[in-house]
């Protein structure tokens, strides 16, 4: 039988459509970080340790309190304009995309996903391993890459 709920540990939860996924602290930034990148929010995932911590928190509690690094503060103070994009929030997709990495890589782990390199989209892709449609095309994601964080 496959285990449903994703866990690395006890850290943050996160619980979508019945499925209840944790993670280890190290695990989240990491998903975290890679969900702001992918949404554009960040240029790359080198981030310091007060940068990630104001992104975590952000994900985690939906909102940043006491910004520590020149991203929170830039956060902050920009968020009426970076909260909703076009109606999508941007809290909302940085979860969104915790749960669907999350999702995929215990997929692959349970042998019900196999991960291939595409390169022309240089990303990842995921495929049936029983020769099944591909799973995944992706769903697009809205780009926050106008607003994006520039040191």
């Amino acid at each position: 039988m496959i285990d449903a709920n994703y866990t690395s540990g006890d850290d943050y939860v996160v619980e979508f459509l019945g499925y209840r996924f944790s993670f280890n602290a190290f695990d989240f930034e990491q998903r975290v970080t890679a969900s702001a990148v992918k949404l554009g929010l960040l240029e790359a995932n080198e981030l310091d340790e007060d940068e990630t911590g104001d992104l975590v928190e952000l994900a985690a509690r939906g909102r940043i309190d006491d910004a520590r690094s020149s991203l929170g503060r830039y956060l902050v103070r920009h968020w009426e304009r970076i909260a909703l994009l076009e109606g999508e929030s941007l809290v909302y997709w940085l979860r969104k995309l915790i749960f669907r990495g999350a999702w995929l890589d215990h997929r692959v782990k349970e042998g019900l996903l196999e991960v291939a390199w595409d390169e022309d989209e240089a990303e990842f892709a995921y495929r049936d391993p029983r020769g099944g449609r591909a799973l995944l095309e992706l769903a697009p994601v809205p780009s926050w890459h106008d607003l994006q964080f520039k040191r």
